[in-house]
C-alpha cells in the first residue's frame, strides 16, 4: 500500500515539503452514531431498553439479543438489531460488550438482506459499534467490508449514508483503505457525493477524504468521475460543501490523472474565484491546489494567469494566513515567470 504525503516542491530557494492546508478536522464533522430519529418500540420494550442503557448490567439483555440475531425470524431480527443499535449508540461501554458477546458476525449477515429495513438496522448497528476503536479491526476481520459496500449500492438513503460512515470508520485502520477501495467502494461513494442528499454528500466526502490518502484509491476515484461533482460543489457557495470538496481535491491532485481531470472539468476558473471571494480557509486550500497544478507545467501556469489569478493572489499574500501568504507569494512569482505558450504540458 502506498500512502502519499504532499509533494515536495522547491522554488526560488524555498522548500515546500508541506503543500497541505493545515488541520482539516474542522471541515469534516466526523460520522458519529446514527443521526436518524429514534425507532418506535412497544412500551415494555422501551422500558427495558431505558433500564439497560441506564444500568451497569446490560449483559443479560445483550446475550438475549445476540441469540435472536442468530436464530430469530425476520421481524425478531429487526427488533433485536434495533435494540442493539440503540444500546451501542447511547452507551460506549455497551459497544465492547456487544462485540464480546458475538453480535458482529450475525449483524454482518443482515447487511445482505433483501429486506431493506433489516439491512438498514444491521448497517446502523455496525456503524455504532465501529465508534469503539477496539471493535474496528474485529469488524473488518469478520468480513464486513464487502457487505458494507454492497449495502452502499443497494440500500435505502439512510443505509447508504450509514454505510459510508461505517467504511470511514474502518478506513481509520490504514491497511483497510486498500481493501475498501478494491471492494468497489470508490465509484459508489462518488455516486453518493454527486446524487445523495446533503447528509449523503457530507458522509461521502468524508469517507473519500480518508480513503484517498492511498494512491490507488486516488486513481480509482478519478476514474469513477469524482472531479465533476467536486468542481460543481466548489462552484456552488450555497452548497455548504465548498470546504469539504476542496479538501478532497487537495488530496487527489498529487496524481497526474487528477490534475488532468481537474483542468478538463473546468476547475481552474472555480479555484481562482475561490481565491478571490472565498473564506480564508477556502482561499488557502485553493491556492495550495493551484500551486500543485502549476508546478513544472507552463500550460497550466498560463491558464491560471489568464483567469486573472494574480491580483487576488497578491491580495492574499498581504492579508491571508501565514501559510496562505507563503503559497500565494510563491504562486504569484511562478505565474509571472516568462514562458513560451507552446511549452508542452506535463500533467
Amino acid at each position: 500500500m502506498e500512502t502519499e504525503n504532499p509533494s515536495n516542491f522547491s522554488y526560488m530557494g524555498r522548500n515546500f515539503s508541506d503543500l497541505s492546508i493545515g488541520d482539516s478536522s474542522s471541515a469534516f464533522s466526523d460520522c458519529n452514531s446514527d443521526r436518524s430519529g429514534e425507532f418506535q418500540t412497544a412500551s415494555s420494550q422501551s422500558r427495558r431498553l431505558l433500564m439497560a442503557c441506564a444500568s451497569d448490567n446490560s449483559d443479560d439483555l445483550i446475550r438475549q439479543l445476540v441469540g435472536v440475531l442468530e436464530s430469530g425470524s425476520i421481524e425478531e431480527q429487526k427488533q433485536a438489531a434495533m435494540e442493539i443499535r440503540l444500546l451501542a449508540k447511547n452507551k460506549s461501554e455497551n459497544r465492547l460488550k456487544i462485540a464480546e458477546y458475538g453480535a458482529i458476525r450475525p449483524l454482518i449477515s443482515l447487511l445482505s438482506s433483501s429486506d431493506l429495513q433489516l439491512q438498514e438496522y444491521g448497517v446502523t448497528a455496525i456503524l455504532n459499534l465501529s465508534l469503539c476503536d477496539e471493535n474496528k479491526e474485529l469488524i473488518a476481520s469478520s468480513g464486513a467490508i464487502k457487505p458494507l459496500v454492497r449495502a452502499l449500492k443497494t440500500g435505502n438513503p439512510t443505509t447508504k449514508e450509514n454505510s459510508a460512515c461505517a467504511l470511514l470508520r474502518l478506513s481509520q485502520i490504514e491497511e483497510n483503505k486498500v481493501a475498501i477501495g478494491r471492494s468497489g467502494a470508490l465509484p459508489l461513494l462518488v455516486n453518493l457525493l454527486e446524487n445523495g442528499g446533503i447528509r449523503g454528500k457530507k458522509d461521502a466526502s468524508t469517507a473519500l477524504y480518508s480513503l484517498c490518502s492511498v494512491k490507488e484509491n486516488k486513481i480509482r476515484a478519478v476514474q469513477a468521475g469524482i472531479m465533476k461533482p467536486l468542481v460543481e460543489l466548489m462552484a456552488d457557495f450555497s452548497s455548504n460543501m465548498v470546504d469539504k470538496s476542496a479538501y478532497v481535491l487537495s488530496v487527489l491532485v498529487s496524481v497526474p490523472e487528477a490534475r488532468t481531470a481537474l483542468v478538463e472539468e473546468g476547475g481552474i476558473p472555480v479555484l481562482v474565484e475561490i481565491v478571490e471571494v472565498g473564506s480564508q480557509r477556502q482561499k488557502e486550500i485553493s491556492v495550495a491546489i493551484l500551486l500543485q497544478l502549476c508546478e513544472n507545467n507552463a500550460v497550466h501556469c498560463n491558464m491560471v494567469a489568464r483567469e486573472g489569478a494574480i491580483p487576488p493572489l497578491v491580495a492574499l499574500s498581504q492579508s491571508g494566513t501565514n501559510r496562505a501568504k507563503q503559497k500565494a507569494e510563491t504562486l504569484t512569482e511562478l505565474l509571472r515567470q516568462p514562458r513560451s505558450g507552446n511549452v508542452a504540458a506535463r500533467a
